[in-house]
This record gives structure tokens, C-alpha cells and sequence, in this order.
């Protein structure tokens, strides 16, 4: 059976990250983006992380220029925008694809596991995807969802 875990991913320096470091945490995977509509999630997602990694909860931020250009700045730009505007303290990776041919495998797995309401393709930045402890994907939820609407499900998931 395959899980989250089964993937490594590129961090910001262009190292491999297996997911596996993450096993027995509630995850947040998150592709995101420094110049959209949605940008100011970046608050809700840090005050989320703030509020809950220390009961072992994680968000994983993928940057992706797929939605308008909306993500073009080279990675370590990203990293000080965040950073510097958002105050963001959690992992970040390098840029990705979410959809197409040259979709990233973490991406492609996600959408199998939880395909969205119109189908199994990202629609937009912002669109968020909670992983239980076991590394299972339990829940997909679109760009215009808060993250504090989201507190519930990831308490829920902490408490098992």
C-alpha cells in the first residue's frame, strides 16, 4: 500500500527529502503561490503550524507557477517573501508542477487519493491536502477554504 511516505520530494537547496521524516505526523501539503488572490493564507497556515506542531502536525509548502504565473520567482525568493511578509517557519520545498505531464509524483498520488469535486486536477494555488499519521490522504480541500476552517479535521486527526 502506498503512502505519503513512499515519496521524496526536493527541498530548497535541490536536496531529496524522503517523507518518511515525517511518519506519525498530521500533514498539511499545501502548493502555493507569492502573488495570488490567496497568498494571505500564508497567516492562516503559519498560525495553524504555530498552534499545533508541537502535538505533531506538519505543513509541507510547495510553491507551483502553474496558476497565471502567479509563483515566478526563483525558490530562494520565495523562501524571503515568506519569510520576511509571513513570518512562515514551516518546510517549504522547492518549486513543483501539480498537474500535467510533468506533475510532480507526490502530486499525482494526492490527486488519486482525493480527486476534487470537478476531478483529480489542482484548480488553483491554495488548494490543501490533509495526511492522517499513517500517511494516508484523508481530506482535499479547495483554495477559497481557510485554514482555521480546517482546525477541526486536523485536531480530530491529532486526538488518534
Amino acid at each position: 500500500m502506498t503512502t505519503v511516505y513512499d515519496f521524496t520530494v526536493k527541498d530548497t537547496k535541490g536536496e531529496d527529502v524522503s517523507l518518511e521524516k515525517y511518519k506519525g505526523k498530521v500533514l498539511l501539503i499545501v502548493n502555493t503561490a507569492t502573488k495570488c488572490g490567496f497568498t494571505p493564507q500564508y497567516d492562516g497556515l503559519e498560525d495553524l503550524y504555530k498552534k499545533y506542531k508541537d502535538q505533531g502536525f506538519e505543513i509541507l509548502d510547495f510553491p507551483c507557477n502553474q496558476f497565471a504565473n502567479q509563483a515566478p520567482e526563483d525558490i530562494s525568493e520565495i523562501n524571503g517573501i515568506c519569510e520576511m511578509k509571513f513570518g512562515t517557519s514551516f518546510d517549504r520545498f522547492d518549486k513543483i508542477d501539480v498537474n500535467g505531464d510533468n506533475a510532480d509524483p507526490l502530486y499525482v498520488y494526492l490527486k488519486e487519493e482525493k480527486p476534487g469535486k470537478t476531478g483529480k486536477a489542482i484548480k488553483w494555488n491554495f488548494t490543501k491536502f490533509l495526511v492522517d499519521k499513517n500517511g494516508q490522504v484523508v481530506g482535499r480541500y479547495g483554495s477559497t477554504k481557510k485554514p482555521e476552517n480546517i482546525a477541526k479535521d486536523i485536531e480530530k486527526l491529532l486526538a488518534e
